[in-house]
């Protein structure tokens, strides 16, 4: 069973109740058509997993923010950002990832983000992710794997019997799934690769996953739009995490570009 939202009041109340929340269309056509294309293009240089957890027959797209600019927009939309806003509060990026999963990779080990993170559980929400489909995600070709309602759990585990559930949708839609909630990469038994792109967002107190600052060359960030740059981490958490040398990291940008 798929969880339709629509709004930010909708996207909030099946992740209060479910851990997560489909989003159907939201990239426009031309958008996906440029984002896909790019990716494959990106994808040519990348190599497969390097373990279990990556995948045999994945491979990761990295350094997202260095190497395309079609999730510029997706990272601002005001979707995305509404519903950032309401469950997260001041955040920013942590692990922008693109992953295909090809023919004959098996499931993921079941995990849930924020497990990196030493905090108890339950706890309030820090992490909360958006994995966009640029091919369709079907259960036979990979569909993220979720468990609902796990995001509840303390220090419950899953077993073999739990049951999980297909987040299956059409290209161009988006998963909006919550850093605490139990999910994995399903696998691809079919003949053709399954491609996303994971924007993992973080609660701004927290270190995110990937350094952005040397993964997107500073004067690459210096041209990014201003929302985009506070997302990477050119922000200041109130009411002064974050500064450089007593101002704005902004401004430290802005110097460093020159």
């Amino acid at each position: 069973m798929r969880s339709v939202a629509t709004s930010v009041d909708d996207v909030v109340a099946r992740l209060e109740e479910h851990g997560y929340a489909v989003v159907e269309n939201l990239l426009p056509a031309p958008d996906l058509a440029a984002a896909r294309h790019d990716m494959r293009g990106v994808l040519e240089a990348t190599p497969g997993g390097r373990n279990p957890f990556e995948g045999a027959r994945t491979k990761r797209v990295y350094a997202l923010f260095a190497k395309t600019r079609t999730f510029d927009g997706p990272a601002t939309d005001p979707l995305v950002l509404g519903v950032l806003d309401r469950v997260l509060g001041h955040c920013h990026l942590s692990a922008p990832t693109g992953i295909e999963i090809g023919p004959g990779e098996v499931a993921q080990i079941l995990h849930h983000d924020d497990a990196i993170y030493p905090l108890p559980r339950p706890h309030d929400e820090v992490v909360l992710n958006t994995m966009w489909a640029l091919d369709d995600f079907t259960e036979a070709n990979g569909a993220t794997r979720i468990i609902p309602g796990s995001h509840r759990w303390g220090d419950d585990q899953p077993d073999p019997t739990t049951p999980t559930v297909a987040a299956e949708m059409a290209a161009g839609s988006v998963l909006f799934y919550l850093g605490s909630v139990w999910h994995g990469g399903g696998a691809n038994t079919t003949d053709r690769a399954r491609l996303g792109v994971i924007l993992e967002y973080v609660a701004s107190w927290l270190r995110p996953q990937e350094n952005h600052f040397l993964a997107v060359p500073t004067a690459l960030a210096a041209t990014l739009p201003e929302r985009l740059q506070d997302l990477l981490g050119y922000n200041i958490r109130p009411p002064f995490m974050g500064y450089v040398d007593g101002r704005h990291p902004r401004r430290s940008l802005e110097r460093d570009a020159l």
